[in-house]
């Protein structure tokens, strides 16, 4: 699981191990669902990571051997005592990760490009769901730069936790806050070691979030990995609250090629397609 400090560098995104372990894979899988999730069910995890109930089941047991789990009244997994950072533990994440998927597939579609989505968790964004491009023929504004775009994409970063102020969709939710908000997130209840922030740069974070207010998308310029930028808009529920960010990464040598073939328009679509299909959806009920 990805860590991060206000004053690292960006680097560039892990590279999968030579000879991997999958049981191991699985059973950090299985964290990040439990983390990110709030609560799951045994089935639902094995058919997420295509393995037997049995072997889910297994594996589950050993995360709650090392209190990484727990089970509630409803035998559902929930997050345990080990976990560490403060889980997102909300029901609802795992229905808008539903609900957003089809978009998020259609939307990497079009501009051939990694699309993602995340949530707000203190003051880190917890990527819920990417989806990667495939190839696929490309759509009419896209057909000059397909070439290019097939050069490599951006991998999966589910269950990725990134500083929300340097990541675009972590800027773009934090846009939508309040000066309260904000100062709750990152002046008075900080949630890391160190990361408490001045009342200076706070003042300097407002500012840059007025002008993502105004022009309706966050930017990331290499600013949380190397070689990686992003573009991403805010996602609202039914009541109008921010409840995600819905981003594109790309790689940084072709990022302006990217834009300059709709990256913005398609984003901004996805944004209002998604939301509708939002619209009888709350964090809240």
């Amino acid at each position: 699981m990805q860590k991060y400090s206000g004053m690292q560098k960006p680097q560039p995104f892990r590279e999968p191990p030579r000879y991997p372990v999958e049981s191991v894979d699985h059973a950090l899988a299985l964290m990040e669902m439990v983390r990110d999730f709030g609560r799951v069910r045994v089935s639902v995890a094995a058919e997420l990571l295509g393995i037997s109930s049995s072997t889910a089941h297994r594996l589950m047991a050993m995360l709650v051997y090392r209190g990484y789990a727990e089970q509630d009244a409803s035998r559902r997994y929930v997050p345990g005592p080990a976990m560490g950072l403060t889980p997102t533990g909300l029901s609802w994440t795992a229905e808008l990760r539903h609900r957003a998927r089809p978009h998020l597939e259609a939307l990497t579609g079009q501009v051939g490009e990694t699309s993602n989505l995340m949530v707000l968790a203190g003051d880190a964004v917890r990527f819920l769901l990417s989806v990667e491009y495939s190839v696929a023929p490309p759509p009419a504004d896209l057909a000059a730069v397909q070439d290019a775009v097939h050069s490599g994409t951006i991998g999966d970063r589910s269950g990725v936790v990134l500083p929300a102020d340097k990541a675009s969709g972590g800027k773009a939710i934090l846009a939508q806050l309040t000066r309260e908000q904000l100062e709750g997130i990152f002046l008075h209840e900080p949630r890391r070691a160190g990361s408490a922030r001045s009342k200076q740069w706070l003042e300097r974070l407002t500012n840059e979030l007025a002008i993502i207010r105004t022009r309706g998308f966050a930017s990331n310029f290499e600013a949380t990995e190397a070689g990686v930028s992003a573009l991403a808009v805010a996602i609202h529920d039914g009541d109008g609250k921010a409840v995600a960010g819905l981003s594109v990464s790309v790689p940084h040598n072709r990022f302006s090629t990217v834009v300059d073939a709709g990256l913005i328009r398609h984003l901004q679509q996805t944004k209002t397609e998604l939301e509708q299909s939002l619209d009888d959806f709350s964090t809240d009920r």
